[in-house]
């Protein structure tokens, strides 16, 4: 595993030890960010059941600000450290060890605002729709905001959930993932 492009390309990112995380192939986060940017300009990334933290570090590393990094696993939080020391990220990024409806209450009454979101929850978990609708009813979303889920290749989703209305859906294998633009009024 490594960051792709930016001011961090090339460097090597750490894995999560176990197999309760599968990190994003190298193929699947090119496919992502071709679709996403490839660059950005600014903005606050929401990196959420983050694992190696990835491709939260893939956005930075290509011109978002900063990264908020929440997993509830403590092995993952140790790896996100060790990824962000690694491609010297720590003044923009914060790492949180909590659950993830816990950790959307704590970035609301912060007044965070995320441009864009990546969720790749344990497929096991289903709880994707309901984290979105979470996120919507906390105004968690930026004007315009991207939000990129990762899952099983069996399972679709909701063409619009809250204000967020689906873009696309591409299947790589036995994942997919689905990109969601944030309509706001």
């Amino acid at each position: 595993m490594r960051v792709i492009s930016g001011v961090s390309r090339g460097r090597k990112l750490k894995a999560v030890p176990g197999s309760h995380t599968r990190p994003t192939t190298d193929k699947v986060k090119e496919a992502i960010f071709s679709r996403i940017g490839p660059y950005f300009s600014g903005g606050i990334v929401l990196d959420l059941f983050a694992g190696t933290g990835a491709l939260g570090i893939e956005a930075i590393s290509r011109g978002m600000d900063r990264g908020v990094f929440i997993d509830i696993n403590p092995k993952s939080i140790e790896v996100i450290k060790e990824n962000i020391n690694a491609v010297s990220q720590t003044n923009q990024a914060e790492i949180y060890r909590n659950d993830a409806k816990r950790a959307l209450k704590v970035c609301a009454k912060r007044e965070l605002k995320f441009d864009l979101v990546f969720l790749d929850p344990p497929y096991k978990l289903e709880v994707t729709e309901e984290i979105l609708q979470h996120m919507d009813s906390l105004s968690l979303f930026e004007k315009e905001a991207i939000v990129v889920v990762e899952h099983d290749a069996v399972h679709t989703y909701n063409e619009n959930i809250g204000k967020l209305q689906s873009a696309r859906r591409v299947v790589y294998g036995d994942t997919a993932v689905t990109f969601y633009d944030y309509v706001s009024e």
